[in-house]
């Protein structure tokens, strides 16, 4: 008996120090990594100058250092590497950190460095406040990296690195979305094609050779249509045609070929000019890849199998008995998701001072969802620990990626920010107060450039409508004011005070841009201490709601405005998306990003104005419905001067130079 009991004590005391060794898992910090040093010099260079001068960590010592086994990792060189999947399977019971959304006022054509704001907070947070911090943001289109905008790696001090890896190719997940994309243009005209030029039978009988077993797509068409038996010979000649013939209506295609290029001479083409296609001819478009819903479909999948789900579900076209015709229809949902498997994986990259980031998806804010993805936040959240912090950003201003971010994203993934910050500068403010316009490759007025407080001042209403635009889903606002070297303490100062009388929960000037994370401390404890404060995540608008009723809460709650303009055959095509069974989906605006309203002369705060809404096109597969307000092009074109012309390889050390 006395045997026993010994055994049973040293049981529950194996079992006690379990539990604690469990618990101060969870509370103490288990990352070892290696943060690196700044060689900052003033003035501040050009990024890739800077970006060039500091040796990044090597990506494996990272992995291992945050708890990432060497068997879930897939090195793509030295300094990247992807994640695999199984990562999320593991330690199930693990608590996940805060979540922490960085967004932004409406910006200046030119941008207000919420990128550099982010990578500068997670700087601060990990390497100066020692917590456990991964931020994750979105791949950057080549589009604007050789256009007007240069790269998107963050900037000055704040950067990801190796910014050349980053802004160009990185490890090929675009070129995935745009391959699997076009496989789907090429299926769409190719069907039509062929019913065309066929018969019913001779149409059949390629497409189901006989002795040959159906593959698993076409069985799905099958139970689809309700057609009995999985074999040729056991159907019936109406069900042969009823299976072999899409009959989809030309008219109806909404799936345009994509490239990850700005070219604005692929805005209206015309294809099947060959004599080969028969005089097939139709008008089509081109637009950028990441505007293809496979991007969207990407960012908001959650593992391999949702994101074949929601391939599968992507309508291209109706038919012309007004069906929708689905990727799966088409019989490409399986090569699709071949193309994307290891695009799914996000990708380890890190900062300038060595703390981790997660690079993944890359949508438009504009004319998508604007959010990394979902799979790359959950990663983090499990990396970082109860006590860690995840800071995702957002596209644009918290009317575009942060309203989708709320209403979207936390919809589909299930989390929940415990804050949210907003960046915001001297320079827009002082826009949205009637300042002289800015013109992306044109100099700054004066009044940009000196202090000005009566323009700063007047432009102040728009912070204050952006930060009421985040607390309306119960979410603390912490105001991040990103320094320029034109700002005065003056006017940083005025707005920082206006910002916290306005309903910011803090806000902090925000100076790493030129300092790195040191410049972001403060910053990075009002985040801390807003996480700690209870929140009440609430949605915008129930998905219940008819699709006009939600574009309207949005207008009028988010933008300012009175209603949605929506003509009569626009209107037709909502209620034919409702009798689709579609009305139950989100609602993912594109309008600009440069207004609250959709006239981007429309600066400040304006109220009393109704958004048009010009066309209506369904996104099956991501789950959404996206309205188009106002003239909203899907295809950048170049400037008289792009950024091409500054980059270049160095031939001797083979380093990218002029990126930005």
């Amino acid at each position: 008996k006395q045997w026993y009991q010994r055994r049973v004590r040293v049981a529950m005391l194996m079992q006690n120090t379990v539990g604690c060794a469990e618990q101060l898992s969870q509370t103490k910090s288990s990352w070892s990594l290696k943060y690196l040093t700044l060689k900052r010099t003033s003035p501040v260079p050009s990024d890739s100058e800077i970006a060039l001068a500091q040796t990044p960590n090597k990506i494996k010592n990272i992995a291992r250092n945050i708890g990432i086994p060497e068997d879930h990792l897939e090195l793509y060189g030295d300094y990247k590497a992807k994640i695999k999947l199984e990562l999320l399977d593991s330690n199930q019971s693990a608590k996940q950190g805060h979540y922490v959304l960085v967004c932004g006022i409406t910006p200046t054509p030119l941008g207000e460095g919420k990128s550099t704001t982010t990578i500068g907070l997670s700087q601060s947070l990990s390497a100066h406040l020692n917590k456990q911090t991964i931020a994750c943001i979105r791949q950057p289109s080549m589009g604007p990296t050789f256009g007007i905008k240069g790269g998107a790696a963050g900037g000055g001090y704040s950067q990801v690195m190796p910014m050349d890896e980053f802004n160009m190719h990185l490890t090929g997940d675009i070129h995935a979305i745009a391959t699997a994309h076009n496989l789907v243009a090429a299926a769409i005209d190719t069907r039509i094609f062929h019913e065309a030029t066929q018969s019913d039978e001779a149409l059949f009988n390629r497409l189901c050779p006989p002795g040959k077993p159906l593959p698993p797509v076409m069985i799905r068409r099958l139970e689809k249509l309700g057609i009995a038996g999985t074999t040729p010979e056991e159907m019936s000649s109406e069900d042969r045609v009823r299976f072999a013939r899409l009959n989809i209506d030309p008219g109806t295609i909404m799936w345009n070929r994509v490239l990850d290029m700005n070219d604005r001479f692929l805005r209206k083409v015309t294809i099947g000019q060959s004599p080969t296609e028969k005089e097939m001819t139709r008008e089509t478009k081109w637009d950028i890849s990441v505007a293809s819903e496979i991007m969207a479909v990407l960012a908001l999948a959650t593992d391999l199998s949702d994101l074949k789900s929601r391939i599968s579900k992507i309508v291209v076209a109706n038919s012309v008995d007004n069906v929708p015709v689905t990727v799966d229809d088409l019989g490409v949902t399986g090569a699709c998701t071949a193309l994307m498997r290891e695009a799914l994986k996000p990708t380890l990259m890190q900062t300038l001072e060595g703390s981790p980031v997660l690079v993944h998806a890359g949508p438009f804010a504009n004319i998508a969802h604007g959010n990394s993805s979902i799979i790359a936040d959950r990663m983090a959240l499990k990396l970082v620990g109860r006590d860690g912090y995840v800071c995702t950003e957002a596209g644009f201003g918290a009317d575009i990626g942060g309203e989708k971010f709320f209403d979207i994203k936390c919809r589909y993934s299930g989390l929940r920010p415990s804050a949210a910050v907003l960046v915001c500068t001297v320079r827009a403010l002082k826009m949205h107060g009637g300042g002289p316009k800015v013109t992306p490759g044109g100099g700054l007025a004066q009044e940009y450039k000196e202090e000005n407080l009566d323009l700063l001042s007047k432009g102040l209403v728009h912070l204050t409508k952006q930060i009421s635009n985040v607390a309306q889903y119960g979410t603390p606002c912490v105001v991040a004011v990103n320094r320029f070297h034109t700002d005065t303490d003056t006017e940083l100062n005025m707005v920082r005070e206006h910002a916290l009388k306005n309903g910011a929960f803090d806000a902090q000037i925000a100076d790493n841009w030129e300092k790195g994370g040191e410049g972001a401390v403060k910053l990075a404890e009002a985040v801390v201490n807003a996480c700690q404060t209870p929140s009440d995540f609430k949605f915008l608008y129930e998905l219940e709601q008819p699709l006009i009723s939600k574009m309207n809460i949005i207008v009028q709650k988010i933008y300012g405005g009175d209603e949605v303009e929506v003509p009569d055959e626009i209107a037709e095509k909502i209620k034919n998306l409702e009798k689709q069974g579609y009305g139950n989906l989100p609602i993912c605006m594109a309008k600009t990003h440069l207004s609250l309203s959709c006239d981007v002369n429309k600066k400040g705060a304006p109220t009393g104005f109704k958004v048009p809404i010009q066309d209506v096109r369904l996104s099956a597969g991501a789950g959404f419905v996206y309205p188009l307000a106002g003239t909203i092009s899907t295809m950048p074109g170049l400037p008289t001067r792009p950024a091409f012309y500054n980059i270049d390889v160095n031939t001797e050390t083979g380093d990218i130079t002029g990126l930005f």
